[in-house]
């Protein structure tokens, strides 16, 4: 069946919705409406064939929804019918490896992620009563989310073998079960140091725990335990905004890309597995940057206005 036309493989497939699936008639006239846009697109890129429909034509398709001014939901459903179309393809022979596994809807909208100012990140870090054990857990956490952009998830289930000094990275076990390294900055290594050396022993109490930060009876810090002390150091540090551990992730991703890194790295470090994921944090990058154009050069905007 390999090489067969675009134009077969489509109507098999609807009609394997219809027959052998059974999907009701709203159904498949909607997989048909995608599905026919996506036919009469490879037609004007003159792809007739199914192993001549690659990730590139799905892309361009992708970008020519989006052009001709669709929904955001109509562009995702499009993709989902895409991507039906392909799996059927694959299992059924057609061609010999799916070229829509990785093609994603683009995200439209929503709203963006809450950010610190490198000012409030300041003062959040500094909010720790560091004359405590606990306060120097906290104050570690706090440096180490901030210095790696870690998810909290990831951040409570560190183990004390997981940092390395030379070079000073850390271990991290992410979503899936996958592992990457992620870079340590001098102030988290050192807030690290202290809580181990000063802190550390009062909360494991002698359980031996192997876990980083410890919590009750020698276990990790639990998600929620660690969340109240950030909303708790927030309040003491005077920060209005709504703030979690999430805030911290968001605003390292922010100010690297504001301070000149590229999306690539910034990617790996987050662990994001799609680049459109971490491709949200450039709007917020870019509204900072206009922001300050337009607060601090003389000319960014009228002062003649009333």
């Amino acid at each position: 069946m390999s090489g067969g036309s675009l134009d077969d493989g489509i109507s098999l497939y609807l009609d394997v919705l219809r027959v052998e699936r059974g999907l009701a008639d709203n159904s498949i006239t909607s997989y048909a409406r995608d599905l026919t846009k996506l036919a009469t697109f490879c037609q004007r890129e003159s792809v007739s064939l199914v192993t001549e429909v690659d990730r590139r034509v799905l892309e361009r398709f992708v970008v020519s929804l989006s052009e001709a001014g669709l929904a955001p939901r109509s562009i995702t459903r499009a993709v989902s019918s895409v991507r039906g179309l392909t799996r059927f393809l694959l299992l059924d022979g057609w061609v010999e490896e799916d070229p829509a596994a990785r093609i994603r809807a683009p995200k439209f909208g929503g709203r963006l992620p809450d950010v610190l100012s490198s000012e409030e990140v300041e003062k959040l870090l500094g909010a720790p009563d560091l004359s405590k054990p606990r306060g120097l857990r906290e104050a570690a956490m706090l440096e180490l989310l901030y210095s790696s952009g870690l998810r909290v998830s990831e951040l409570c289930s560190i183990r004390l073998n997981a940092v390395q000094i030379d070079p000073p990275v850390l271990v991290v076990r992410g979503k899936g079960d996958k592992e990457r390294l992620v870079p340590v900055g001098e102030l988290a290594l050192a807030a690290i140091a202290r809580y181990l050396d000063e802190g550390r022993a009062a909360l494991d109490k002698g359980h031996a725990s192997p876990w980083l930060f410890v919590g009750w009876a020698g276990r990790p810090l639990s998600r929620g335990g660690f969340w109240k002390s950030v909303k708790r150091l927030a309040l003491r540090a005077g920060i209005t905004k709504k703030v979690s551990p999430h805030t911290l992730r968001h605003s390292f991703a922010t100010h690297l890309l504001e301070g000149g890194a590229d999306l690539r790295s910034v990617q790996a470090m987050l662990g994001h597995a799609d680049i459109s994921t971490t491709e949200i944090y450039t709007r917020v990058a870019n509204d900072r940057i206009h922001e300050v154009h337009k607060e601090a050069h003389p000319r960014a905007e009228r002062r003649d206005k009333k």
